[in-house]
């Protein structure tokens, strides 16, 4: 089977098709290289390009000034959990707003490194809404105020920035980075693995500001310390070169056919509202989990009234080429992640799928 399908899933997720073609064109040899990308050193001329353009599309897509860097590491967010206090921390408690279960497991990690406090937990409500903006109280001592700014298992997504005063942000962005621009100024450090909206699994971009730097503490461990892959201009050790490769070609594909995060996030906004409008037309068939005031541009969760109709509803998408959208377990249900990549025309179909099945039955 070569025909591709409309690929639902929350990561590792849906790349566009023209990064697909041109790194297939280019796996046997690069041009004017003739060596695969996959054997390529990361100490070669051909990849000092390839990682400067990567560094620089992002760069220009979020407008980042001089005292921000942008770095390329491995192990996921989840090493980031443990990295961000480790580093960061520097004497002082580190706070976190908890909207969902990447947030949840966040805090957890921060606890092992020093002292941390939840500013608040939207658990009571399993994650369906977030934190008032007069709800947190965040302390003018803190090391920083921790959030995720897109939940992909709840839906729920940050419309902006959480206020911490003087205290810098540091995100999780995994799973809605380059969607949207941001107010970069108000962030100490910005963390995503790639897989759900850059790249491939293998990769995760850091950006992080010059002062945040200084805190990281001189008997840190080498692979674990900020300031070593910022010195090594992410080369302190072997690099994930395909994976850096893949970034500097979605970047490229962003900036071709959308030319802003401004464009992008409409575009964003657009897919998720034929979804979202169906769900709200069947209210009483398509039950939401995020609240409307949060609910995710990128991540659309929802079950159905009638749940012993979810395999019918699983078939009657799958007939259509519409695939992976069981949603988590903890909420149940379905979830259709329409990340940057995914073309309208996909998110149409499952629109008319919804549509149908609901008609069908009674919806």
């Amino acid at each position: 089977m070569t025909e591709r399908v409309y690929n639902f899933s929350p990561g590792p997720a849906v790349l566009p098709e023209d990064v697909l073609r041109r790194a297939q064109s280019e796996l046997l040899a690069l041009p004017d290289v003739g060596i695969s990308v996959l054997e390529i050193s990361h100490r070669s001329a051909a990849f000092g390009e390839i990682l400067a353009a990567a560094k620089a599309n992002l760069r220009r897509l979020y407008g980042l000034p001089e005292n921000y860097h942008v770095i390329f590491l491995q192990g996921g967010s989840r090493l980031q959990f443990s990295m961000v206090p480790m580093n960061l921390l520097d004497g002082r408690t580190g706070e976190y707003l908890v909207t969902g279960s990447w947030g949840k497991k966040a805090v957890a990690e921060a606890k092992r490194e020093g002292p941390t406090r939840v500013v608040w937990d939207g658990g009571e409500t399993n994650y369906d809404r977030l934190p008032a903006s007069d709800a947190c109280e965040v302390s003018p001592e803190a090391a920083y105020l921790h959030f995720t700014s897109n939940e992909t298992i709840q839906g729920v997504q940050f419309p902006v920035e959480p206020a911490s005063g003087e205290v810098p942000l540091v995100c999780d962005a995994s799973s809605d980075f380059i969607s949207r621009p941001i107010d970069v100024a108000r962030y100490g450090l910005i963390y995503a693995c790639a897989q759900k909206n850059a790249g491939p699994a293998g990769v995760t971009v850091v950006i992080v500001r010059d002062d945040l730097l200084a805190r990281c503490p001189d008997n840190q461990a080498g692979m674990l310390d900020y300031r070593n892959h910022v010195k090594e201009d992410s080369c302190y050790n072997t690099p994930p070169v395909f994976g850096i490769y893949v970034v500097k070609l979605v970047t490229d594909w962003l900036l071709e056919s959308a030319g802003s995060l401004e464009e992008m996030a409409r575009r964003n906004r657009a897919k998720a509202a034929l979804l979202y409008d169906v769900i709200d037309a069947h209210s009483d068939f398509y039950l939401r989990h995020a609240q409307p005031a949060c609910r995710s541009a990128m991540n659309v969760t929802f079950r159905l009234a009638r749940e012993e109709l979810q395999p019918e509803f699983l078939a009657a998408a799958a007939a259509r080429k519409l695939v992976e959208l069981k949603g988590h377990r903890s909420v149940g249900g379905f979830r259709a992640s329409i990340y940057n990549a995914m073309p309208t025309a996909g998110v149409k179909a499952l629109a008319d799928v919804m549509r149908e099945f609901a008609a069908q039955h009674g919806g």
